[in-house]
């Protein structure tokens, strides 16, 4: 997964599996500012707008510490449902999220990290995409966008 389309994709018992590995390929974390998206509409990346790369969006830096947004992003999972985290990278504050779709259990999977800046401050890298299909009818980008929202609510000030 990490090169963008480098690997095989699952077979189709994947796509009705329920089980903790239901039919995956194995985790693995992703180079980000190496990633090359699919040539298919279903997939979502929202990366600093510092990266030159292409994107869906542009996420300006978060002016909290990276340990902060880190936490914060790995408990917004429970706000989701049919959605569990399948692998974590702590040493890059990067991990990957399972969240299969309601009504065919599709496994669409969710890869975020947060970045330390020199500054002290914090960027964020979310990626959602299908792994079947070509058109996801825009799920994975609202996907991607209600977490941004959950991160943003997460993080705010209490």
């Amino acid at each position: 997964m990490s090169g963008g389309g480098d690997r095989p994709r699952p077979g189709i018992g994947a796509l009705f599996a329920r089980g903790a590995g239901g039919g995956l390929p194995p985790p693995e974390p992703i180079d980000f500012p190496r990633l090359v998206l699919p040539g298919t509409p279903n997939a979502f990346l929202a990366a600093p707008e510092t990266h030159p790369g292409p994107k869906h969006r542009a996420l300006p830096p978060l002016d909290l510490p990276p340990e902060r947004v880190w936490r914060a992003l790995r408990g917004l999972a429970a706000d989701f449902p049919r959605t569990w985290r399948r692998a974590e990278w702590p040493e890059l504050r990067q991990a990957e999220w399972v969240a299969r779709t309601a009504l065919l259990n599709f496994p669409d999977l969710v890869t975020a990290q947060v970045e330390a800046l020199p500054d002290g401050r914090s960027a964020v890298w979310l990626y959602s995409r299908s792994l079947f299909g070509r058109s996801d009818l825009g799920a994975n980008r609202r996907r991607g966008e209600a977490w941004l929202a959950a991160l943003d609510a997460a993080l705010a000030p209490r």
